[in-house]
């Protein structure tokens, strides 16, 4: 089912032009009433143009408004488990039975969510570039780091050659030696980390194909890339926001480790197996 035009809306709403934020918010203001109404109509109601409706649609990686209006009809049919106001903010003062159900819930929301923003045909295509990289670099900064790390342990278990950098000098030394035949996989929740953008670059300018891994929405990193993976996290607190998006993060992480494994399975589970007793045998020793 076409669902998560909501979730879509509210994750992109930041980064919207002006006018097509005006009508972002009477759709989120009016979602029965939009899902009934033509795009003139719209237009209209929200005082803008029918231009504008169609830029919207595009800016959240949609076709038009026909599907837009379709993805909202499912999000309204299936509105208790759409419904993306239900983050919980986090009580520190509360009891730990508080804490156990808000921290866990808003990870499933979390989770959730981003099966509505990913999108199926871009997953495989990263999963494709990826499977068929000579070397792989993963670039991450500060709390996206721990993503790129988790991301290279689980490659470098299937005998992937995939490197890791943390901060400008170490990206941009790998990025300069990179050709056609890598990918760089760069990860920022915001988009914005600047070390990550100029790497990407470099990188890019190399030749390698790049992919990306932030919120959805515009933002600098996703610009960059040529295939574009997203996650949402729409909790209001800084604190849950941070930690609801490292999981989704590693939820996508761990799709892209399965689909790259299971494309030589039986390569892949002699790999695990040798790695497996290699770091056995080396516990044994010690």
């Amino acid at each position: 089912m076409l669902n998560g035009g909501l979730v879509s809306i509210k994750e992109a709403l930041n980064s919207l032009k002006p006018t097509e934020q005006k009508v972002a918010k009477y759709i989120l203001e009016h979602p029965e009433q939009v899902v009934n109404i033509s795009v003139q109509k719209l237009a209209e109601l929200a005082g803008v143009s029918e231009a504008t409706i169609v830029r919207l649609a595009r800016s959240l990686n949609l076709k038009g408004y026909q599907e837009l209006k379709l993805r909202i009809a499912a999000d309204l049919a299936t509105k208790p488990k759409y419904d993306t106001s239900s983050y919980q903010e986090i009580q520190i003062d509360g009891s730990i039975r508080s804490l156990i159900d808000s921290i866990s819930h808003n990870n499933m929301q979390s989770i959730q969510d981003t099966m509505t923003v990913l999108s199926q045909a871009d997953v495989g295509r990263a999963i494709e570039a990826l499977s068929g990289a000579r070397k792989i670099n993963v670039f991450g900064v500060g709390a996206s780091a721990v993503i790129a790390e988790d991301f290279k342990q689980k490659l470098t278990r299937i005998n992937r050659w995939c490197e890791t950098g943390f901060d400008f000098n170490s990206a941009a030394t790998l990025a300069a030696n990179m050709t056609e035949q890598d990918v760089v996989f760069g990860i920022s929740y915001s988009g914005q980390t600047a070390d990550i953008i100029d790497a990407l670059q470099i990188a890019k300018a190399n030749g390698a194909k790049v992919v990306s891994l932030t919120k959805f929405g515009s933002n600098p990193v996703a610009d960059a890339a040529h295939i574009r993976l997203f996650t949402s996290s729409l909790e209001k607190s800084i604190r849950s926001g941070a930690m609801a998006s490292r999981i989704a993060q590693l939820n996508v992480i761990d799709i892209l480790y399965v689909g790259i494994a299971s494309k030589d399975y039986d390569e892949s589970i002699q790999s695990l197996e040798r790695t497996r007793q290699a770091v056995s045998k080396a516990k044994r020793n010690g």
